[in-house]
């Protein structure tokens, strides 16, 4: 893989990014990995600028249309499915193309996420309702002292990320 190389093309809504994908695929006879967190979605079609018919036809690009609304997708998942599809272009070719504007997305392809355990349902559901029902105090003093090293040292003013992190010690 020392040779190869994935162009990542990111920014905002509307600003060109597939047609500029499009370009450097056809440049480098390779294919488009898309970043965005919606357009995977086949249930999915206004409010998402999917690439046109004729924008698909010209270059094949991955997670469009891959997965329905009642699947769980997210950025763990989309790290697992993009470095599989990356891979699978370097078997052909020495340039993949990503595009999209999902930064979490991005991030996870490019950096990648720490392994984490999985989370028991009922955890998951006890911590939320706990969260509804006590409030951010009883998340920010659960954290305090479940999770010392994450209190002092992580965003303590996310409650989903609060709730996240208490998961993985409970």
């Amino acid at each position: 893989m020392k040779d190869k190389t994935c162009i990542v093309v990111v920014g905002p809504t509307a600003v060109g990014k597939t047609d500029a994908a499009i370009r450097l695929a056809n440049q480098y006879s390779t294919q488009i990995i898309s970043a965005d967190s919606r357009q995977c979605f086949i249930e999915l079609n206004a409010g998402v600028a999917k690439p046109s018919p004729s924008q698909l036809q010209q270059v094949h690009h991955y997670f469009i249309n891959s997965n329905s609304i009642h699947e769980e997708v997210n950025a763990g998942t989309f790290e697992d499915y993009a470095l599989q599809k990356v891979i699978a272009i370097f078997s052909e070719n020495d340039v993949a193309i990503m595009v999209g504007g999902t930064g979490l997305y991005i991030k996870a392809f490019c950096e990648g996420f720490d392994a984490l355990p999985d989370i028991d349902p009922g955890v998951r559901k006890h911590i939320a309702s706990s969260f509804v029902e006590m409030g951010f105090e009883w998340l920010y003093s659960e954290i305090e002292k479940k999770d010392p090293l994450y209190f002092s040292k992580r965003e303590i003013k996310n409650p989903q990320r609060m709730m996240r992190a208490l998961e993985v010690k409970l």
